[in-house]
């Protein structure tokens, strides 16, 4: 008989004087069996590394189910090089690697991280050795392995991908000299800060080696940049080292003047694509090595691992760029906020406007609201009017050119005095459905989610996909609804027209703008290409705010003030003559927001209805998409936790020929589904495991369906 343990058990009271000696004999053979084998000291005839012959490897392949470390024999040659933190090539799938199924991966070289170096290793079989040492130099320290591990567990991806994202590929060899980090700076004055209320005292703080946490709501004007670099000069003069992430190049190119008006050159690092592979690998090795303790920086920046990081500041976290596209898909906001926990560094979140996760930060006590008085706001912001559909109705001029009289006559005295933008929405902005009276949204008795139809005749839920047939408006209760259209394509000619002696310029997708003169000129823009005026824009023109309050997103109405009030913001005070005039139902409350110059009042009123409704960021939401069986089978396997709510699936658009395809968007040619999985706050790291591990089941059984899974979908409207 047998013990569980595989020990021989001996029947009766001891079997005779020899029976301690012969079951201590039996334990020793067993515990042999057991122990790890030695490792040999060649590979294929070569030697092996005298000390810590073994390299526990991160292999790059992107996958869940070998989101694990892998072990390999080091060759006496790469003793040397081989340290933790450098990149490694290796032989991957051949000899011990293998899934558990038996099923090689292939033997082909794959780059890799060395993450420690080990005497013995876990695998009693042979090793294979390190192919190659790509660099000497470190690029993956605990710090930002720790970080990538954190992003990946919360967006239920791989640590090789978060890692694809925040290493940069090697481009050339780096001089291999180290310059000697710079002496911190003097503490800055608060300059510009002192016009909000606790400004002087954030900046104190950071000097004197503090960690506040705040969420800024910047007032209009261009000095956002210049207080962005007096934060960091301020981080600076503590010893410490900070971290700023912007949009995109031209915010970047901002801040990155600013720093070094504040600071002087070389004492901080410029991260944005622009600069090139190379020069764009210098820079992060420099802010590596610890020679540049303050970074600049577009979205990948989020990750540059600056030495003692005393602040990580992000601006303006609701535009989309912000939103990593490539697996696990991250956002700039979310890593940030996890690198100031795991950093225990000071957190600045600053905007024109403000986003619902901003309020949340603030509602939650975690963050404090660094805002100014109402009084400094109305001196520095410009008067704000509207026009409204029934102004429209009664409005010749209006329906003849697509102008109403108003944004007309504003313009034409604005000419008098400097530019005037005029900014147009985007093409590809999708009409949803809303209440025909009072411009309510159309939702889900079910489950909240948005009514969508062609017509009001029939109904479906887009994110459930019940359909709704008795629909009536909770807000007034009226039957009618209505789909709104998009903007017009032509407002550069139109404008054009009615005003043939002013020139006009146009900034969007194709050629966007920087900077115009401060001469009279129209300049016709797309949201968030705005150039900016000398000297400040004389009066704005937001025409058809319909098109973007209509959009079908949980977000139309906030993205919509952000984007109003980052144009308006670029306009002179009212007290210097600027008008900004808005072309949107008056009693609309993001058009209420824009009137008082309130994005603060608009983000808390949103957070608290979708506290009630269960909606982000409340609640945790995932989006699984795929064709419908494998979504079926997906949802049939994963292990969701306690209070888990599945909505749907329902049917995917397919994406227009000649558009890009957006990433979890079916193929050209082919029917998906999708379904969002909510659960109640507390319960999103749980879900973010089950879905995890969903994945990585599939993946190991070589399901040939894709299944795309995201957290916190952007557009789960």
């Amino acid at each position: 008989m047998s013990s569980k343990d595989g020990v021989p058990r001996v029947d009766g009271d001891g079997g005779g004087a020899g029976a301690p000696e012969q079951l201590a004999l039996i334990r020793e053979s067993v515990r042999k069996a057991k122990a790890p084998r030695a490792k040999p000291r060649t590979w294929r005839g070569a030697p092996l590394a005298e000390r810590l012959p073994v390299a526990r490897v991160l292999v790059d392949k992107g996958v869940l189910h070998l989101d694990r470390y892998f072990d390999y024999a080091v060759p006496a040659e790469l003793d040397a090089d081989a340290q933790p933190g450098v990149r490694v090539r290796v032989r991957f799938g051949a000899g011990r690697h293998r899934v558990r199924e038996g099923r090689r991966e292939g033997g082909g070289l794959v780059d890799g991280f060395l993450i420690e170096r080990r005497a013995e290793s876990d695998y009693s079989g042979p090793l294979a050795a390190l192919a190659q040492v790509v660099s000497p130099e470190p690029v993956l320290d605990p710090e930002l392995l720790g970080l990538a591990r954190a992003v990946a567990d919360r967006y239920a991806g791989s640590v090789a991908d978060v890692l694809q994202l925040a290493v940069p590929p090697r481009s050339a060899a780096p001089s291999s000299a180290l310059a000697p980090a710079a002496a911190p700076p003097p503490p800055p004055a608060a300059g510009s800060w002192t016009r909000y209320a606790q400004g002087a005292a954030f900046i104190e703080a950071l000097a004197a080696g503090g960690s506040p946490r705040a969420v800024w709501n910047a007032l209009p004007g261009p000095e956002w940049s210049e207080e962005l670099a007096r934060a960091v000069a301020a981080t600076l003069a503590s010893g410490r080292g900070a971290l700023v992430v912007v949009p995109d190049g031209r915010a970047a190119a901002r801040v990155d003047a600013a720093l070094t008006a504040q600071l002087g050159e070389g004492r901080h690092a410029l991260l944005t694509a622009d600069a090139g592979p190379e020069k764009r690998y210098r820079q992060w090795l420099a802010v590596r090595r610890g020679s540049v303790r303050a970074v600049v920086g577009t979205r990948a920046a989020m990750f540059a691992p600056v030495r003692d990081l005393g602040l990580v500041a992000l601006w303006d976290d609701g535009d989309d760029s912000l939103g990593e596209q490539h697996a696990p898909q991250p956002h700039a906001r979310e890593v940030l906020l996890l690198r100031a926990a795991q950093d225990k560094c000071a957190f600045l979140l600053g905007s024109r406007s403000c986003t619902v996760e901003a309020a949340q930060l603030v509602d939650s006590g975690w963050a404090r609201p660094l805002a100014a008085h109402r009084d400094q706001v109305r001196r520095t912001a410009p008067l704000v009017r509207t026009v409204g559909d029934a102004d429209l109705a009664r409005d010749e001029a209006a329906r003849a050119a697509r102008l109403p009289s108003l944004a007309w006559q504003v313009a034409r005295d604005g000419l008098r005095h400097g530019p005037v933008l005029v900014q147009v929405p985007r093409r590809g902005y999708v009409p949803r459905m809303a209440c025909a009276q009072c411009r309510a949204p159309a939702r889900c008795r079910h489950c909240a989610g948005p009514l969508q139809g062609q017509d009001a005749s029939v109904l479906r839920c887009g994110w459930c996909g019940r359909e709704e047939s008795a629909w009536h408006c909770p807000e007034c209760g009226a039957f009618r609804l209505r789909a709104q259209v998009v903007g017009a394509r032509r407002t550069a000619e139109e404008l054009g027209r009615a005003f043939p002696a002013v020139p006009v310029r146009t900034s969007g997708r194709e050629h966007v703008l920087d900077t115009v003169p401060a001469a009279p000129a129209l300049v016709v823009s797309t949201p968030g290409a705005e150039p900016v005026a000398e000297g400040g824009y004389a009066a704005a023109l937001l025409l058809d705010g319909w098109a973007m309050l209509s959009r079908p997103d949980l977000r139309a109405g906030e993205d919509a003030l952000r984007r109003w009030i980052a144009a308006a913001a670029l306009v002179r005070p009212q007290s210097a003559g600027g008008t900004v005039v808005v072309v949107a139902e008056p009693t609309l409350r993001p058009v209420q927001a824009l009137v008082r110059w309130d994005p603060v009042g608009h983000a808390v009123r949103e957070l608290a209805e979708r506290a009630e409704l269960g909606f982000p960021p409340v609640s945790r939401m995932a989006a699984v998409a795929g064709p419908p069986e494998a979504v079926a089978q997906f949802l049939h396997a994963v292990e969701l936790p306690a209070q888990a709510e599945v909505l749907g699936p329902v049917p995917l658009p397919v994406t227009p020929p000649g558009r890009p395809r957006r990433p979890g968007a079916p193929p050209p040619g082919e029917h998906w589904e999708r379904a969002l999985i909510r659960v109640p706050p507390g319960r999103g790291a749980a879900l973010a495991a089950a879905l995890k591990a969903a994945q990585a089941a599939r993946m190991a059984r070589g399901s040939g369906e894709p299944v795309w899974v995201r957290i916190d979908p952007p557009d789960i409207g």
